[in-house]
């Protein structure tokens, strides 16, 4: 039975793609820039903030200043309106209460930037006690690099082999493949299923708790 379970988190937790949008037009539109439909946000997000609101910025306005600029009324506001719209998935709470009592460990390893991270995962999951709780920080690399992954090993005192890694996009895939872990991609979140094929998922689930399954039999024990 895998030990540890690490939990990508928008898009695999939580759905916050809303909270995320309206950070950023609310950004753009302060500078006069054009904004976006929030369906088309999901396709922005996964690589950081940074990389967030350079992808909505035009093309003409990507310099580093711009970014600066809007990335920093990006952050004040959703710092103070994260929790508006978003929501955890449908099942996610009772798997969690699942693994909890079944001693599994558990952790959080997210490109959203490391106050914003603990902040909601506070708000939601307050009751979980996480081994770590991990965003993107200064002088760390983000997602696909596997460093956040090593950093959870240790916190956790896991092996590889004993830890599974559990996301909905084609970088947390990438992140498991490069960490040398498990992976297992979920189909409830912001990227189509076909991108977690492509990208090597080691099992591919529709609902929450059928990562119990994976948890308990092992990554290919149950695989379809």
């Amino acid at each position: 039975m895998k030990q540890l379970v690490i939990f990508d988190l928008d898009g695999t937790l939580l759905n916050t793609i809303e909270d995320l949008g309206h950070a950023a037009n609310y950004a753009l539109q302060k500078h006069g820039m054009p904004t976006h439909t929030l369906a088309s946000y999901p396709f922005f997000v996964g690589n950081g903030v940074r990389r967030l609101i350079t992808r909505v910025l035009p093309e003409d306005k990507r310099d580093a200043d711009t970014v600066d600029l809007i990335l920093r009324d990006f952050k004040e506001y959703y710092d103070a309106h994260n929790t508006l719209y978003t929501k955890p998935y449908s099942g996610i709470p009772e798997l969690l209460m699942d693994l909890r009592d079944m001693g599994v460990k558990m952790a959080v390893a997210s490109n959203k930037y490391q106050s914003a991270t603990e902040q909601i995962i506070n708000h939601y999951f307050g009751d979980i006690e996480w081994v770590a709780v991990a965003g993107q920080r200064e002088g760390v690399n983000v997602k696909p690099d596997p460093t956040v992954v090593f950093y959870i090993l240790s916190q956790a005192h896991v092996p590889k082999a004993d830890a599974l890694y559990v996301g909905d996009s084609g970088v947390d895939m990438e992140t498991a493949r490069r960490a040398c872990i498990d992976s297992v991609g979920v189909t409830w979140g912001f990227r189509p299923e076909k991108e977690l094929v492509e990208n090597y998922a080691g099992r591919i689930v529709h609902r929450p708790l059928d990562i119990l399954d994976v948890v308990h039999d092992g990554i290919y024990a149950t695989k379809k």
